[in-house]
């Protein structure tokens, strides 16, 4: 375990974190879309931001109405500042905004695809499709007024 010692997690190692965040996903997504009656749908809806990787990021936009994605990374500050907001806003819009995370510094593949250059970074999804991109920190006001415009 000297590889794990120096940051390095072995490919077997990775490969199954890999496969335990992709079952995760799943069933976060099939208990959202299941129709149950409003009690158990309580119960199941999402009310704290998705971690999301490359492998798992087209999967959970296309599944979804309503996706916002912080792209973050855990040493930039304005990232550190916008993350309560975000999770308070994923409790208050539970059920009808799904808020996602994304480590932009483990996560290069969708960072390349949406020429992500400074962070934090908010992409936005309607029904799959990119529909805005809010870049930097803000005040809670000015975030929810440009992501409620989506609903």
């Amino acid at each position: 375990m000297l590889t794990a010692f120096f940051g390095v997690m072995p490919l077997e190692e990775d490969k199954e974190l890999e496969s335990i965040r992709r079952k995760k996903l799943r069933g976060l997504m099939k208990n959202s879309s299941v129709d149950k009656s409003d009690e158990e749908q309580t119960k199941s809806i999402v009310k704290e931001p998705v971690e999301v990787t490359d492998s798992t990021f087209a999967d959970f936009i296309q599944s979804n109405p309503l996706v916002i994605v912080d792209c973050w990374a855990p040493w930039c500050a304005p990232c550190r500042m916008v993350a309560p907001i975000i999770e308070e806003m994923a409790r208050d819009y539970s059920g009808k905004i799904l808020f996602a995370k994304l480590n932009v510094d483990q996560n290069m593949k969708v960072t390349m695809q949406y020429k992500i250059m400074s962070i934090p970074t908010l992409l936005i999804f309607k029904d799959g499709k990119l529909v805005d991109q809010i870049i930097g920190a803000m005040p809670r006001r000015i975030l929810e007024d440009r992501i409620t415009r989506y609903l």
